[in-house]
């Protein structure tokens, strides 16, 4: 098809919107002939959660969108982001990085539970008929930002400045500026065995203190084998908004992890330190007590993007984007 890239200044998504009380994941295919439906959901997006969003100026209602590597192609044709592809399965020696599907991400946050349903069933109001949900979880803020091991979570995230320039795409790749890739995996513990341990386990494994949430120097642990450096020895960031969630009288308990990387290649490392290991370590410990059950990649295109994709099924081609240069990260 010819190209439906809207021309973007860049302004991008709330990709950088602080972690919330409450969050709805939404992982959908888009059905063969569903993807006018798609994308006029996705222009639409915005003036969706205002609407929602005005009458609950404190209920923070947020919500981000992702397109993956095959969706794209299909909704939008050339150009595409550099370092779009699909998630990259992965099995190691005790341990498996499931891929499995998802056209579209819907990333929906606010302070109340509510909002994010209202908004989650205006989106499926504007993809009914046209895609199938793959995966939907209710997320929710546990005590003082803990999951449900009991671990403070997200102590490393980059805050301001450092935030955006881990997580937003910039000049490598202009015409697609203030974007994001993002990683999604569902996984679910093993809260018996877990349980099971003595606190001083749990924490060599975790590689922090249970209450005080204090580092620990623990080689091989689960903050050891997620720390991706540069060659110059400083850390390499991405923005993380895990959320615990659980369906107790199921026996389901877990972390929905999402993660957002200007350089998809730092999440992807990580994932590899995780579960193939590295030369000096086994992989990462916490795998055997929590295991992952889903697996999807995405770009998360800028808001100004979103805004200039073209309504009501036409196929005519916006103005094109600066030209793109290849990605240091593809």
């Amino acid at each position: 098809m010819s190209s439906s890239v809207p021309s973007a200044p860049g302004r991008p998504q709330p990709v950088l919107s602080p972690l919330p009380s409450a969050a709805v994941f939404l992982v959908v295919t888009v059905d063969p002939g569903g993807e006018d439906a798609a994308r006029e959901v996705l222009a639409g997006l915005a003036g969706r959660e205002r609407a929602l969003a005005f009458p609950y100026p404190d209920g923070g209602l947020s919500c981000v969108a992702g397109v993956g590597a095959d969706a794209w192609d299909r909704l939008f044709g050339a150009p595409r982001p550099a370092a779009l592809y699909p998630f990259r399965e992965l099995t190691g020696p005790r341990h498996k990085a499931v891929a499995t599907p998802g056209d579209l991400l819907f990333h929906i946050r606010a302070a109340r539970l509510d909002l994010c349903i209202a908004l989650t069933a205006e989106i499926m109001k504007g993809l009914r008929d046209a895609a199938t949900v793959q995966d939907e979880v209710h997320a929710f803020a546990y005590y003082d930002s803990r999951n449900l091991l009991g671990f403070v979570d997200g102590t490393e995230n980059p805050v301001g400045s450092d935030a955006a320039d881990a997580a937003l795409v910039g000049d490598e790749d202009p015409g697609f500026r203030g974007g994001s890739y993002v990683v999604v995996q569902k996984y679910l513990h093993d809260m018996d065995a877990w349980e099971g341990l003595p606190v001083e386990t749990q924490e060599k494994i975790i590689g922090r203190t249970k209450a005080t949430n204090v580092e620990l120097d623990a080689p091989g642990s689960h903050k050891d084998v997620n720390s991706v450096m540069a060659p110059d020895g400083t850390e390499l960031r991405i923005l993380r908004a895990a959320m615990p969630f659980g369906r107790p009288g199921h026996g389901e308990f877990g972390t929905y992890f999402i993660a957002y990387a200007r350089d998809p290649q730092v999440t992807e490392t990580m994932l590899e330190r995780m579960f193939l290991g590295t030369p000096t370590s086994g992989p990462d410990p916490l795998l055997d007590y929590s295991r992952a059950v889903t697996g999807t990649r995405f770009f998360v295109p800028s808001a100004d993007f979103l805004r200039a994709v073209p309504r009501g099924g036409s196929q005519s081609s916006p103005p094109s984007p600066s030209p793109s240069s290849p990605s240091s990260s593809a």
